[in-house]
């Protein structure tokens, strides 16, 4: 058990996070990767990805360090989850890029103490050090092939939670918040008692606490291991399958009609859709996708980002759940 101890100061500062962490995903996810947690929710994804890895060079060098870094179970070193920002995932990098050397071999040695590592790691942040940025670009590349493709879908899932999360603390205050971690965390003033694999105190001391909400962190939250650093605790969120096929039943059509019910099977099928896309598979005007998202959207079945000079529609959790009863 995680007990977390909080003071008058760490109630009036605790913050969610709005979307998910790119390296907290990342880091969770090679953890699923790694065992045959949630076959279900996991399944699927984690079978296309061992697939890729067989025939992506690239994707199957990354995957060595990391599987070194990121074992399945035990301790993870904090500084592969850089203080979250909500920043995207290339200042992520740029900040574990910048891990000072003696923190690295602090964190090195303490997984070192439970796992062997490789020669390799006894290099990293030295001056000239090239490991390092081989890491990083091992990230990256892990990234874009495994969970890059998903990435709407995760924001739209995260986000639906999120929209939970601040429903509740609008209209009961902070207990509320932390009353609706149950049954992941239990709250019992001024203790916030965690299902944890082992037993730990983390004193907030005024520092607050930030909640993550995580697709991939599975049955449990998990928080830094260092004391010292930033407060955090990753929760999991409520999931669909990413890659379960979709279509349209009897029951969409007729509540929603075959246009909108034709839209939001669109984008819930492929991440990220832009309307002259959606327009081009459902086979009518931009114009008429334009009116149809909207409403839509304001039904709270799908969400719209903007991305660089496009805006790219998904499903939100709601949307993926009718889809999934019909």
């Amino acid at each position: 058990m995680l007990r977390i101890h909080f003071t008058s100061h760490d109630l009036q500062n605790i913050r969610i996070l709005r979307r998910p962490d790119p390296l907290w995903e990342l880091i969770c996810s090679m953890c699923r990767l790694r065992t045959g947690q949630g076959p279900l929710e996991f399944g699927r994804w984690r079978r296309s990805v061992h697939a890729r890895a067989k025939a992506d060079r690239d994707l199957g060098a990354a995957l060595q360090p990391l599987r070194t870094l990121v074992p399945s179970v035990g301790y993870i070193p904090d500084f592969l989850t850089p203080p979250t920002t909500g920043e995207d995932l290339f200042h992520e990098l740029d900040l574990v890029r910048g891990t000072s050397r003696a923190r690295l071999v602090r964190e090195l040695t303490l997984l070192g103490d439970s796992h062997t590592l490789p020669s390799w790691t006894v290099a990293l942040g030295r001056p000239g050090d090239r490991e390092l940025a081989m890491l990083t670009r091992a990230l990256e590349v892990y990234f874009g092939a495994a969970l890059q493709p998903h990435w709407s879908r995760i924001r739209a899932l995260v986000g639906h939670d999120v929209e939970l999360r601040t429903r509740t603390l609008l209209d009961g205050g902070t207990q509320a918040l932390l009353d609706s971690l149950y049954p992941l965390a239990r709250w019992d003033p001024p203790v916030l008692e965690v299902d944890y694999p082992v037993r730990r105190d983390l004193r907030l001391e005024g520092r607050g606490l930030l909640l993550v909400p995580s697709f991939f962190c599975w049955r449990r939250p998990t928080a830094l291991a260092d004391p010292a650093l930033p407060p955090v605790l990753v929760y999991p969120v409520a999931k669909t399958p990413l890659d379960a096929a979709r279509t349209t039943g009897d029951g969409v059509v007729r509540l929603l009609g075959r246009t909108r019910a034709a839209i939001l099977a669109d984008v819930a099928r492929r991440d990220g859709r832009t309307s002259s896309e959606v327009a081009e598979a459902v086979g009518i005007a931009p114009a008429s996708v334009s009116y149809q998202m909207g409403v839509l959207r304001a039904g709270g079945l799908v969400n719209s980002h903007r991305a660089g000079k496009y805006v790219r529609h998904a499903a939100t959790a709601l949307g993926l759940q009718l889809l999934d009863a019909s």
